[in-house]
């Protein structure tokens, strides 16, 4: 008899257990396949234990179709995750991506854009190259009374433009000369107008010249601008009549202010002293300012340069007629006292007062044509005739100061060419204006001549010695 007991019979059919873990396998690769859509995406690692060779591959297969795997729960008992981060490598990669197709509006700056001036150009003109609508260049123009000042355009002249990222204008900014500027920048409550002016150095410099055939082309070769050669005229135009006492081998010297900005002459300022030789005779002149403020130009010793009259009232004219009792009129044809002097210069050649007066005609005279009668004091009377018109102020009763520009050179009335007819009166009579003797102006005051000979001493020194230098260097 066999004691052992015998086996009790399976609970469920072999069967039956090879078919649930059929179903089990085939459950755990759906999951796989087709995750939760509540699951985050992340990079995982997948190992199956229960995987055929034939289940592998079918598996990576379906990894290169979907690179972007989510991750499978992790109370799975058929996975296993290896690496569990929080930030993808699908959305790592992504960022970068999209910053390079489109930068972040920060990153955009401001442009900047010049343009020159040419002739016919306007504002608006000049708006429109840098991409500006019209309705800008008003907005310009009626922030600031002084932005009026951008509208006076000259060629060659250079405007910056600054525009936002937007294309908008930030700011406006030209260059006037060496030493101003101006600038127009937005802000909240629209555009700020704004100056800059640098400060220049002043230095002196010296030049030396020699008149060969004119004083214009001369004080050019030497180095003098137009306008200083006008100052030296005017400086000796008491003493030298510059129409017609110029003689070949003249000569003058002149120490003055050079105004100077990072190294560069940029302007000229004051002639400080000048010395003038003419026909054998030297002048010298000192510039000086007194206690009360007023400057003027004196002679070396004190004696004053002006005079209540000046030689000329036109600036290197031609003298065409003289003074004379006995003259043939070149229209009248007839001998018919000629009681000035005549000076021939191009049409529209400013004419100055000789002297500090009241204007007591300034209109229509006869054969005179278009006139100014000036009364100085109650001694002398000056006309100038056959003018082309007159200057801006200038009419009957109005004071004027001598050297002022009164009218301009033209050929109305009785005249054969553009010139100016002057005439010169003491006590009612006809003198030669050449000839007259001209009263003097008060010299320095006595409380002052010290003060005046200190700066008038290095002064006239500078010219000796720049002078023999030049013209020692000039023998080697």
């Amino acid at each position: 008899m066999n004691d052992t007991p015998p086996k009790a019979p399976p609970l469920y059919p072999k069967t039956h257990l090879l078919a649930a873990s059929g179903i089990a396998a085939l459950l755990s690769l759906a999951l796989l396949v087709f995750p939760s859509s509540d699951v985050e995406a992340k990079r995982t690692n997948i190992a199956l234990d229960l995987e055929t060779p034939v289940d592998q591959l079918k598996q990576e297969q379906d990894a290169q179709e979907q690179p972007q795997a989510t991750e499978t729960p992790a109370t799975s008992p058929f996975v296993q995750i290896e690496n569990d981060t929080n930030e993808p490598e699908a959305t790592a990669k992504a960022e970068p991506e999209t910053s390079k197709e489109a930068p972040p509006a920060t990153q955009k700056s401001a442009t900047h854009r010049e343009v020159v001036v040419a002739k016919g150009d306007t504002l608006s003109t000049l708006f429109a190259k840098v991409g500006l609508p019209a309705t800008a260049v008003h907005e310009v123009m009626t922030s600031d009374k002084q932005a009026k000042q951008f509208s006076q355009l000259k060629n060659g002249q250079i405007l910056q433009f600054e525009l936002s990222p937007e294309g908008n204008l930030k700011q406006l900014h030209s260059k006037l000369s060496e030493l101003e500027s101006i600038s127009l920048s937005r802000t909240d409550k629209g555009y700020t107008f704004t100056r800059d002016i640098s400060k220049p150095n002043v230095r002196t410099a010296y030049v030396h010249g020699v008149i060969n055939s004119s004083l214009s082309l001369s004080a050019q070769r030497a180095g003098l601008s137009h306008s200083m050669t006008m100052d030296m005229a005017n400086i000796f135009g008491y003493d030298v009549d510059f129409a017609q006492d110029i003689r070949k081998g003249d000569e003058f010297d002149v120490v003055y202010e050079q105004k100077v900005v990072n190294g560069k002459t940029v302007s000229t300022g004051n002639i400080l002293s000048a010395r003038f030789t003419n026909r054998g005779k030297t002048y010298t002149a000192v510039r000086y300012t007194n206690k009360q403020g007023n400057t003027n130009y004196y002679t070396a010793d004190g004696n004053s340069m002006r005079k209540a009259f000046i030689r000329t009232p036109v600036d290197f004219a031609r003298i065409s007629s003289l003074f004379s009792m006995g003259r043939k009129h070149p229209i009248l044809n007839k001998i018919r006292a000629h009681k000035g002097v005549d000076y021939a210069a191009p049409r529209g050649t400013p004419i100055k007062a000789t002297g500090d007066g009241k204007v007591i005609l300034a209109g229509r005279r006869g054969g005179y044509g278009n006139t100014v009668i000036i009364q100085h004091g109650d001694t002398y009377r000056t006309l100038y005739g056959h003018m082309q018109g007159f200057a801006k102020g200038v009419q009957t009763g109005t004071n004027v100061r001598q050297g002022q520009v009164i009218g301009y050179i033209g050929t109305t009335g009785l005249s054969t060419g553009p010139h100016l007819h002057y005439e010169f009166q003491v006590n009612g009579v006809h003198v030669d204006p050449l000839g007259q003797k001209l009263p003097m102006a008060d010299p320095i005051a006595k409380s002052e001549k010290q003060r005046f000979m200190q700066e008038s001493q290095p002064l006239m020194a500078r010219m000796d010695q720049e002078k023999a230098t030049m013209l020692a260097s000039s023998k080697r």
